[in-house]
C-alpha cells in the first residue's frame, strides 16, 4: 500500500521595496504646520501645547512619529480631542524602511509610522486664548486702546486743519 504524503506550498515570499523619497514626499515633509514628534527629546504637554499654537496659526496640525513615539502621537491626538480642541481629520499608517549598522554590517529594517491630522474643533476659539506674542491680554488691550485714542486724535487734528 502506498502512502502518498502531499507537502504545501510554499508561502509567497513578500519583498518590501523601498524607493528613495518622491519630489512630492519631500516637499511634504517640510510642511508649516507639521510636527515631528519623538518621545525622548520633549515633554508630553510640549507638543499639546505646540499642537494647539499650530491649530491657532494654521486651522490644522499633522503630528508625524516613528517607532516608539507612535504612542505619544496617539496621546496627544486623544488630549487635544477629548478636550474638545480638535476634530481628527486623518489617520495614516505605514512602515519606513531603515539601513542600521549592526556588528558591522548594513542590516535592513522597517519601523511604523504615523501621520495623524487634526483640525479646529468648533468650540476651539472659545477655549484657547489668542496668541497674543508674549504680551498678557492686558498689555494687548491697553495697546490697542493706545492705538484707537492716537487714531482718533489724528482725525480730529486734520478735521481742525
Amino acid at each position: 500500500m502506498a502512502m502518498e504524503v502531499s507537502t504545501p506550498a510554499p508561502a509567497p515570499e513578500r519583498n518590501i521595496v523601498l524607493a528613495p523619497p518622491s519630489v512630492k514626499a519631500t516637499a511634504e515633509s517640510h510642511k508649516k504646520n507639521r510636527i515631528q514628534v519623538s518621545n525622548t527629546k520633549k515633554p508630553l504637554f510640549f507638543y499639546v501645547n505646540l499642537a494647539k499654537r499650530y491649530m491657532q496659526q494654521h486651522n490644522e496640525v499633522e503630528l508625524s512619529a516613528l517607532g516608539m513615539a507612535i504612542t505619544t502621537v496617539v496621546t496627544i491626538s486623544e488630549i487635544l480631542k477629548n478636550n474638545g480642541l480638535a476634530i481628527e481629520k486623518k489617520v495614516l499608517t505605514s512602515t519606513v524602511g531603515m539601513k542600521d549598522e549592526t556588528k558591522g554590517r548594513m542590516v535592513q529594517k522597517a519601523k511604523a509610522s504615523i501621520e495623524i491630522v487634526l483640525g479646529k474643533s468648533d468650540k476651539f476659539d472659545s477655549l484657547v486664548p489668542p496668541v497674543t506674542n508674549g504680551k498678557t491680554p492686558e498689555e494687548v488691550a491697553k495697546a490697542e486702546t493706545d492705538a484707537a485714542i492716537e487714531a482718533q486724535e489724528e482725525a480730529a487734528a486734520a478735521t481742525e486743519a
